[in-house]
């Protein structure tokens, strides 16, 4: 075997190698690509949520209005900004088209807005049945509503029935409400998106209630005692009517604070629901529900000087507006 033919196995055999080497090199590039690749796709994501912007709270259906409605968007933002609570809230105004969702769909005992439910139920299981309010249930109903009397809900409550409080809640598409059991209706859950379905069928067109009915909710609605007019009624201006509803109870330290409310004036009308709990005391609840009422009643009234000033604490505040079960 001459010399050129003992240097051929062995260039052969470096070959061999470094295609090895090659292939074992390409491999592990593959195996580490995918993972890089994905480290490297999720910075810029990463990056890009850190600085986009919150969602908007409130929107407009006009591009008119997209102004006012960034301000409402911040101005609830800033309102919100250092509470404990926990907060859900909506609005809606006919005149600007403007809404305001935050949290909607967050559930929370409703305490006392729950009567307004009662009503609603009571009304149209009477309509139903061609039946107008008995004088019991005129008195009941009022001192409910207007004076927030529990012994006046539960027995109405007691006379209607879980089946028709559900059926009104499944008419009025009220699909996330939860009634209360063992008859503390004061655990009802609810929800703001529930609460601003609730206050359209005490003022919509195409409603579940007929006329006289709405008519007879709202009334109660605007005549409300004034220890219990504070909340979503803040900063409204003083020549509309203030149709409101409030409930508040510690659950069972942390307060449960919620207020909910239709404002009506000559040709519009706008609601508002603002729900919280974990709020460490009552006043710091209405604080709360004050402090956004008062930017959507201001936004949605532009120079109105004359408005519902902000509730100062009453001797009556932090007792406890109905019992719950001992946990």
């Amino acid at each position: 075997m001459n010399s050129s033919h003992a240097v051929r196995p062995l260039a052969a055999l470096a070959l061999g190698l470094a295609l090895c080497l090659l292939t074992a090199t390409a491999a592990g590039a593959q195996a580490v690509t995918p993972s890089a690749a994905a480290a490297r796709a999720q910075a810029p994501a990463s990056a890009s949520a850190q600085v986009q912007a919150p969602p908007a709270i409130c929107t407009p259906t006009a591009g008119r209005h997209r102004k006012l409605a960034a301000r409402m968007s911040r101005g609830i933002t800033a309102a919100l900004q250092g509470r404990s609570s926990v907060v859900s809230l909506a609005a809606a105004d006919t005149r600007t088209g403007i809404t305001c969702s935050f949290h909607p769909r967050r559930h929370f005992h409703s305490a006392s807005i729950v009567k307004v439910i009662i009503l609603g139920a009571l009304l149209r299981h009477l309509a139903a049945e061609h039946r107008d309010l008995s004088a019991e249930q005129v008195t009941l109903t009022t001192e409910m509503i207007t004076e927030s009397s529990n012994s006046a809900a539960t027995t109405l409550w007691d006379m209607l029935g879980r089946r028709h409080l559900q059926r009104f809640l499944n008419l009025a598409k009220m699909t996330h409400a939860t009634l209360g059991t063992d008859g503390f209706w004061g655990l009802t859950r609810v929800t703001a998106h529930d609460e601003m379905l609730l206050l359209k069928v005490l003022k919509g067109r195409h409603s579940i209630l007929d006329k006289p009915s709405r008519s007879y909710a709202m009334s109660l609605m605007a005549n409300v005692i004034a220890s219990q007019r504070w909340g979503v009624t803040a900063g409204a201006p003083a020549d509309m009517t203030a149709h409101v509803k409030n409930g508040w109870l510690p659950d069972p330290v942390l307060w449960v604070i919620n207020s909910i409310g239709v404002f009506t004036g000559p040709g519009r009308h706008y609601r508002i629901v603002v729900l919280t709990r974990d709020n460490p005391d009552m006043t710091y609840g209405v604080d709360t529900v004050q402090d956004v009422a008062e930017v959507i009643n201001r936004d949605l009234n532009p120079g109105a000087t004359d408005v519902v000033p902000a509730s100062a604490p009453y001797p009556s505040w932090g007792t406890p507006d109905e019992q719950i079960p001992a946990r």
